[in-house]
């Protein structure tokens, strides 16, 4: 027989895919916040739809995107204005950077999808002196504190998505169609392996089944 709190949390994972929302955008304007308010250039690894990058736009002289897939990045220049100071490039993460160094480099649900021991040194290799590393990524939970930061999460995340789906019609967010895989690597190995290339890195849990990561590179 299905105890109580099981099928609580199954009719919540129902209501919640019929009511998605992005998680990722969640974290846009926390990802503003995390260095200063101008800079000279930017790179989004992972950009998708190119909804970040535009954000970065508002705070960079110039701001690069690049997603291994053709599809959404080809969406990603149709819905930037030709005036915004963005250009995406369908390329891998970790092979030719459009440029040597950034002041910002940015990351979201993305680095789950690549070695992360070499994507982060990869990242830390293009970030210019005083420059910014943020990421938002995906764990594999594995200890009591993943399972209550999941269980917590569940009813907020169906309120959330209640209240940005009422009343709408229109279909799932660009953003949120990429394709994706679970993430395979538990919290406390990505704090280890994270810190053993970038030292004093800030790395915590997150709501929403997120972690973020922020490092500056002095």
């Amino acid at each position: 027989m299905t105890s109580l709190p099981h099928r609580i949390l199954r009719a919540l994972d129902h209501f919640n895919a019929a009511h998605p929302w992005d998680h990722n955008a969640h974290y846009h304007r926390w990802i503003l916040r995390q260095f200063p308010r101008h800079c000279d250039t930017a790179l989004d690894v992972g950009s998708g739809s190119g909804d970040l990058a535009r954000l970065l736009a508002t705070r960079a002289n110039e701001v690069h995107g690049i997603d291994s897939d053709p599809t959404i990045i080809a969406q990603a220049r149709k819905l930037t204005a030709p005036a915004t100071p963005v250009t995406f490039t369908a390329q891998d993460a970790l092979t030719g950077f459009p440029a040597d160094a950034y002041d910002v480099i940015t990351c979201v649900a993305a680095i789950h999808h690549l070695p992360f021991v070499e994507a982060l040194t990869v990242f830390r290799g293009h970030l210019a002196p005083g420059g910014t590393l943020v990421l938002v990524g995906l764990s594999r939970p594995t200890t009591p504190t993943d399972y209550l930061l999941g269980t917590a999460a569940s009813p907020l995340n169906a309120a959330i998505g209640w209240l940005k789906n009422k009343g709408r019609t229109a279909p799932r967010p660009v953003s949120m169609t990429a394709l994706t895989r679970p993430a395979d690597m538990p919290f406390p190995d990505i704090v280890r392996e994270a810190r053993a290339v970038l030292p004093d890195a800030r790395v915590r849990r997150r709501l929403f089944w997120r972690y973020t990561l922020v490092w500056r590179h002095r």
